[in-house]
């Protein structure tokens, strides 16, 4: 069992530590809200990973790693997130956004929401667990019955848990040192980030599309 949480801790912390919408979104919000935003972020990422677990395990799997799945949320994904970056950047070079303003706006519920929105927008993420974290459950669940899924579930939202809310105290920490206008320019280059990622997930539909 020990070697089992050991295992998905560390293949859950290589994941979440790799640059992604997510990471992007949680430096975004520690900036806004404080240390606590990773950690509600992650919440409602833990949640869609519950959902997506007992999906799997339901066969529904088979059908997000068809073509026309993986078309369908790369372009839902790419389309949200370029919005998600373009309102971002919008905002930063309008002005209409500071420290000060942004503290006021966006509960926690909100938060929770966006964490679901934004991994389930990322057909990688989807991809992994469906192949990846399919694999590993299965192995879990063929050692330790359905406690094992539940030891290998906990392992690696531990280390999701850990990283994005180590990123959130050290950026929500500091962020009272940050002006107005050195926020507004973190602000734009996160949300230029979003529209990157969005725009990568875009051209993977298309390319998909023009494959079929």
């Amino acid at each position: 069992m020990v070697l089992l949480y050991s295992s998905a801790f560390v293949l859950g912390l290589s994941g979440a530590m790799m640059p992604g919408p997510l990471l992007t979104y949680t430096i975004r919000k520690a900036l806004a809200k404080g240390w606590k935003a990773g950690f509600i972020i992650t919440a409602g990422h833990a949640l869609l990973e519950i959902a997506l677990i007992a999906l799997i395990m339901l066969g529904f799997g088979k059908i997000l790693q068809t073509l026309i799945a993986q078309i369908i949320i790369g372009m839902a994904g790419g389309l949200l997130l370029t919005y998600m970056g373009y309102d971002m950047l919008k905002n930063a070079i309008k002005n209409n956004i500071s420290v000060s303003t942004e503290e006021k706006g966006t509960r926690a519920g909100s938060m929770v929401l966006s964490g679901i929105l934004i991994s389930a927008s990322n057909p990688y993420f989807l991809i992994w667990w469906t192949i990846i974290g399919l694999g590993f459950i299965l192995q879990a669940i063929g050692s330790y019955a359905y406690l094992g899924a539940v030891v290998f579930y906990l392992g690696h939202i531990t280390a999701d848990l850990l990283w994005y809310g180590v990123v959130s105290t050290v950026v929500g920490k500091t962020r009272k040192f940050i002006k107005d206008k050195p926020y507004r320019i973190i602000i734009a280059s996160l949300g230029f980030i979003l529209v990157l990622f969005g725009f990568r997930f875009i051209y993977g539909a298309v390319k998909d599309i023009l494959s079929l």
